[in-house]
């Protein structure tokens, strides 16, 4: 509304100055000159003005670098752990994740870890079992981590990093999550918004960032083109061939889209299709911890190489990471912090010694 009155009042100031005139004669008409400026100039300053107002209450996301109120952008996110079994497919509310993780675990398959600024009510999952590596991914966010069950890997890794946690194998349970019992057992436990946050006033947890908190990645101010030599169209990522994921590009809103099992990897709740404007593929070195085919990564004081892909092109970057500061960072060629594009994030945290099962189609 104040954009549309600011417009109105230097539109009416020119129609008065320009009223004034024609009164005068042919003489004064001449001698005269009225500046005035283009209406498109008028509407451009009313709406920067309108903008720098308009986020008066809102803070950038550290999750997206998008606009948000402050209530949300301010809080803690969670990091709840997503089945990824075909069987247990299409997760419920895996659409609505910010970043979204995709690691091995045991028996070939991939498992997710989603972190989310905003959850529905509904339904989420289903929830599945903590691995270590997930607890160090989680702990990069400040986020409360949500799961259902833990490897003892993962149970030594909370404790040693301190992190704030809702296990559906504690006497919160009930509290947090609940079972579909047209799903068999372990794969239906669900959780929602209201359990999720109740679990934490319990525990006592605090709900918002650490004051001193800076967020995990840096954004351009807008949607940015990089400069890059690299198309892609497709990009396959084949941690194993059980899933066989693999994203499209869509020229018309500049996004990924996912696919897996051969078909559109979609979201229970709603149906539509998971969609990203950043994909990060982040190499690690990986290997088995125990005869039980546990996995387990150098991801404690360690760097490695990646890929990042926005809006059709690839760069090639590199990443460290301190668990022990909470410290997470990637870098681009020039050895400067890797600035992304405003939007939803995926990374694939895959094998460095499977670099060349990531299929690049241009």
């Amino acid at each position: 509304m104040k954009k549309k009155n600011t417009l109105f009042i230097m539109i009416a100031v020119i129609i008065l100055t320009i009223a004034g005139c024609s009164k005068k004669g042919s003489e004064d008409i001449e001698s005269e000159s009225v500046s005035v400026a283009p209406t498109e100039n008028i509407t451009e300053m009313a709406e920067t003005t309108a903008e720098t107002e308009n986020h008066d209450n809102e803070v950038r996301s550290k999750l997206t670098g998008i606009w948000v109120p402050k209530e949300v952008g301010n809080k803690r996110p969670f990091a709840i752990i997503l089945n990824n079994l075909e069987l247990a497919s299409p997760q419920s509310g895996i659409a609505e994740a910010d970043v979204l993780y995709e690691a091995i675990v045991e028996g070939g398959i991939t498992r997710f870890l989603g972190v989310f600024e905003t959850l529905n009510d509904t339904r989420i999952g289903s929830v599945r079992s903590a691995r270590h590596y997930f607890v160090s991914f989680a702990d990069e966010y400040d986020a409360i981590f949500v799961h259902y069950g833990e490897t003892t890997y993962a149970t030594k890794k909370i404790a040693e990093l301190g992190v704030d946690n809702l296990s559906g194998l504690t006497g919160i349970a009930e509290t947090v999550f609940y079972r579909d019992k047209s799903i068999k057992a372990p794969h239906n436990a669900f959780a929602t918004d209201a359990g999720i946050r109740e679990g934490a006033g319990i525990k006592g947890y605090r709900l918002e960032y650490e004051e001193d908190f800076d967020g995990h990645f840096s954004f351009y101010e807008e949607d940015t083109d990089i400069v890059s030599n690299k198309d892609v169209e497709k990009i396959n990522l084949n941690f194993t061939k059980y899933a066989s994921p693999y994203f499209t590009y869509n020229e018309d809103d500049k996004l990924f889209y996912r696919y897996q099992f051969g078909s559109e990897h979609k979201d229970f709740n709603t149906g539509e299709q998971l969609a990203f404007k950043n994909i990060i593929v982040q190499f690690v070195k990986e290997w088995d911890i125990d005869k039980n085919d546990y996995q387990t990564m150098d991801i404690e004081d360690a760097t490695g190489t990646g890929y990042y892909i926005t809006n059709g092109k690839l760069v090639e970057i590199t990443w460290t990471k301190n668990e022990a500061s909470r410290e997470m960072h990637y870098y681009d060629s020039k050895g400067n912090e890797l600035r992304m594009n405003p939007g939803k994030t995926y990374i694939a945290v895959f094998p460095d010694n499977q670099v060349e099962d990531v299929v690049i189609s241009d």
